[in-house]
C-alpha cells in the first residue's frame, strides 16, 4: 500500500476481487454473532470458563467465537444457545426488487 493510499480505497479495491464481497459478509456475519454471545454471557456475569464449561468448549474456542474470529456451525450455535437459554432462528428472507 503507498502512502498516498488509504485504507479505504484499500479495502474498496479489494472488495472487487472475486469472492471479497462474500468473504467480507461471512466475517462480518460471524463478529455479529461473536458480539451477541459476549453480551449475553456478560449479561449473566459469566466469564469465558463458566460458558466454556456449560457448552463443552474451550475458553480459546469461546474467546475466538466472541471475537468473530471463526464463522461457526450451527451445532456450535445450538449448544452456545442452550448454554445461554436462548433460541437460535435461521431465516431466509426474500429482498426487495430492486427499483
Amino acid at each position: 500500500m503507498s502512502e498516498q493510499e488509504s485504507w479505504r480505497e484499500l479495502r474498496d479495491r479489494r472488495l472487487t476481487e472475486p469472492g471479497a464481497v462474500e468473504a467480507y459478509e461471512a466475517t462480518r456475519l460471524a463478529y455479529e454473532l461473536g458480539k451477541t454471545v459476549r453480551a449475553m454471557r456478560e449479561g449473566r456475569g459469566w466469564s469465558q470458563n463458566d460458558l466454556a464449561r456449560k457448552t463443552g468448549m474451550t475458553q480459546s474456542a469461546v474467546a475466538r467465537f466472541e471475537a468473530g474470529g471463526t464463522i461457526p456451525t450451527l451445532p456450535v450455535l445450538e449448544r452456545l444457545a442452550r448454554a445461554l437459554d436462548a433460541d437460535v432462528e435461521v431465516r431466509l428472507t426474500p429482498r426487495a426488487p430492486a427499483a
